[in-house]
């Protein structure tokens, strides 16, 4: 078979032939009567076996080793492979992020390219002082990309950039909460503490839509920063959610400041103590629940707290009735 027509059954091109051939990888068995290069059934299968081996990312002096070392194995060989393409994907992964986060930012031309990519490669940076800077410079002029603040905040673990990309995603525009309540449900639980962290921060009614949503969700971290957020915005739904991180001593002091914050008026006092009374009357409620409860209705004003405590105050638990005791002499009603 001549050279014309291996390459029309392999489709490799002549000159890459002849280029094999100089590099000593395949040859031709022999020659025609005219001195043209002939080639065996046995030279075309190792033509296929040099493409074969192309594509899976071998260079052709491993190709050489891999046909003609009987002692090469390709173990080790196949471990690099698979390394370096990971590492490949990994690189194009983050270009095509970040020619997604210019492109993001509409630039009218290469000046405003120019000005977005270092401040979108110093989010980037190992630096924090970087970082923040970056952060605190997204502004009009140059305006960072939603998608890239928000990917930022919630792989950021420095409290004071962390603050900084907040305060950028604030003034960035109304798509931050819908990017941000994505991280949510992430399988990092660091990452979804991030993302109700920000959300937290963030003002507006689209904030709160997700920070509601977020009162359901199956992360009792996550349901705590939203119950917190929506109490301090006077939202009756977090009153739940805020009353069960009492009973479970998750951030309760924090949980019950916030209860005293939505307990503005009498009837939602009124709500409130109810909740709280009724926790403590739960025979499922342990000593320290009922003790923290008990502590929390402290905030609350009116006569349904009252009426409790006055109870409380002969409760079983000494610790209890106690601290219901002190309460109510606080409350001027003590005896």
């Amino acid at each position: 078979m001549l050279i014309g027509e291996v390459a029309r059954r392999s489709g490799v091109s002549a000159r890459m032939l002849r280029h094999y051939e100089s590099l000593g990888l395949v040859g031709p068995s022999g020659r025609t009567g005219s001195g043209y290069r002939e080639y065996s059934g046995d030279d075309v299968r190792r033509i296929f076996h040099i493409e074969s081996l192309r594509s899976l990312g071998l260079s052709l002096r491993e190709i050489g080793r891999a046909l003609d070392d009987p002692g090469f194995t390709p173990s080790a060989l196949v471990g690099d492979l698979i390394r370096q393409t990971r590492e490949r994907i990994a690189a194009e992964t983050e270009l095509l992020a970040r020619l997604r986060r210019i492109d993001a930012a509409d630039p009218a031309g290469w000046e405003d390219v120019l000005q977005v990519l270092p401040l979108l490669q110093a989010l980037g940076s190992k630096s924090a002082d970087a970082r923040q800077r970056a952060a605190l410079s997204s502004g009009e002029e140059v305006p960072v990309p939603v998608e890239a603040l928000v990917e930022a905040v919630l792989g950021e673990t420095d409290p004071n950039v962390a603050g900084a990309l907040r305060w950028a995603l604030a003034r960035a525009g109304d798509e931050g909460p819908a990017l941000l309540a994505e991280g949510l449900g992430s399988p990092v639980a660091a990452v979804r503490e991030r993302a109700a962290q920000s959300l937290a921060k963030l003002p507006g009614d689209a904030a709160a839509g997700e920070l509601r949503r977020a009162l359901t969700h199956p992360d009792t971290v996550v349901r705590g920063h939203a119950a917190l957020a929506l109490g301090a915005r006077g939202a009756m739904e977090a009153i739940p959610t805020l009353v069960a991180m009492i009973v479970d001593g998750r951030n309760d002091t924090d949980a019950a400041d916030a209860l005293s914050v939505l307990a503005a008026d009498a009837a939602t006092a009124d709500r409130i103590a109810t909740r709280l009374v009724d926790r403590l009357a739960d025979p499922g409620t342990g000593a320290p629940a009922r003790g923290r409860l008990t502590q929390a209705l402290a905030g609350i004003p009116g006569p349904t707290t009252a009426r409790a405590l006055v109870g409380l105050s002969e409760d079983a638990d000494r610790a209890v009735a106690v601290t219901a005791t002190y309460l109510l002499r606080l409350r001027g009603e003590g005896r």
